[in-house]
């Protein structure tokens, strides 16, 4: 398997569960919904990219994922700073961690793009500035 997606936007990381108590004195977790509805939209890009190179079934070996997490300039950067984020001499040192923007989307690819997130045995991640509106590429090759 070889297969590339940009999924649109700026980049998200997992967010942690939420633990709520209910009358019995019981709590449960749940994720919110924030992260629920950036889950849906990588599922959705990598279902359009797996049709298209006609992948019908999880991959059962080991894979390497690279993910470009690209960020918007903020409008009120200057000018001088905007052309040097442009070159990537200034790169996004904020939210979201590089490892939540992995685990997001890691996880979201479970029973899809493999099995279980277990084989994911190599990843790089990538955070920089972008003049768009933001998006993660991902890549995931078999090993």
């Amino acid at each position: 398997m070889r297969i590339s997606f940009t999924i649109p936007g700026p980049p998200q990381g997992k967010a942690r569960p939420r633990v709520v108590r209910i009358k019995s004195g019981d709590s449960v977790s749940y994720n919110p919904d924030k992260t629920v509805a950036y889950e849906e939209l990588v599922r959705l890009r990598f279902h359009e990219a797996a049709k298209k190179a006609g992948l019908e079934k999880p991959c059962e070996v080991p894979v390497c994922m690279a993910i470009v997490a690209l960020f918007p300039i903020p409008k009120s950067t200057s000018k001088k700073r905007t052309a040097a984020m442009k070159r990537c001499e200034i790169l996004p040192t904020k939210k979201p961690d590089w490892d939540n923007i992995g685990k997001i989307i890691c996880d979201a690819l479970n029973g899809l793009a493999y099995k279980d997130d277990a084989q994911v045995v190599a990843a790089s991640i990538r955070k920089q500035y972008t003049d768009g509106a933001g998006e993660v590429i991902v890549s995931i090759n078999e090993i």
